[in-house]
C-alpha cells in the first residue's frame, strides 16, 4: 500500500502545478448547462477527498460503517462554481495531503478492514481498495478538467 500512497503523492504534486497554469476564464466553462464546470469538478474532488478521509479514519475503528454523500448536493451547497480557482486548487491540494498523511499512519494490519461506500457491489471495500479506487476516481476527473 505504501507504493499506492507514493503514487497518490506524485499525482497530487504533478497536477497541482498543472492546475495552477489554467487561466481563470477556463474554470467556469461548462460543456453543457446541466454539467459541472471545471471548478465544480475540482470541488467534487475536494468532497471526494473529504469523504474518503472520513472513511479511512472511521474504518480503522468501525468496520462496515456506511459512509456516503450526495455529490450533486455537496457541490451545489458549497458554491464551488463561484470560488476563486486559486483557493479551490489550494483546498484540493491540502485535503489530499491530509488524506495522504492519514493513509501513511494506518497500521498495515488494518488494510483489510472494510467500509460500505453505499453501492451494493462495494459494501465491503477494504481500506487498501478504497485508496486504489480513490486514485482511479481522481485521475478520471483530472482528465476531464484537462480535456484529456
Amino acid at each position: 500500500m505504501l507504493t499506492t500512497i507514493e503514487h497518490l503523492k506524485t499525482i497530487i504534486e504533478q497536477n497541482y502545478i498543472r492546475l495552477q497554469l489554467i487561466p481563470e476564464s477556463f474554470w467556469s466553462d461548462r460543456r453543457e448547462p446541466s454539467k459541472w464546470s471545471k471548478k465544480e469538478i475540482l470541488g467534487h474532488l475536494v468532497d471526494s477527498a473529504h469523504n474518503n478521509l472520513r472513511r479511512l479514519i472511521v474504518t480503522q475503528y468501525h468496520q462496515g460503517e456506511k459512509i456516503v454523500y450526495d455529490q450533486d448536493r455537496w457541490v451545489a451547497s458549497q458554491g464551488y462554481h463561484h470560488m476563486p480557482s486559486n483557493d479551490l486548487i489550494e483546498l484540493w491540494k491540502l485535503m489530499n495531503h491530509q488524506l495522504i498523511r492519514t493513509s501513511q499512519l494506518i497500521p498495515s494490519d488494518r488494510y483489510h478492514f472494510t467500509t460500505d461506500i453505499g453501492q451494493k457491489e462495494l459494501e465491503n471495500t477494504s481500506i487498501e481498495q478504497l485508496i486504489e479506487m480513490y486514485i482511479d476516481h481522481l485521475q478520471h476527473h483530472l482528465h476531464q478538467i484537462f480535456g484529456e
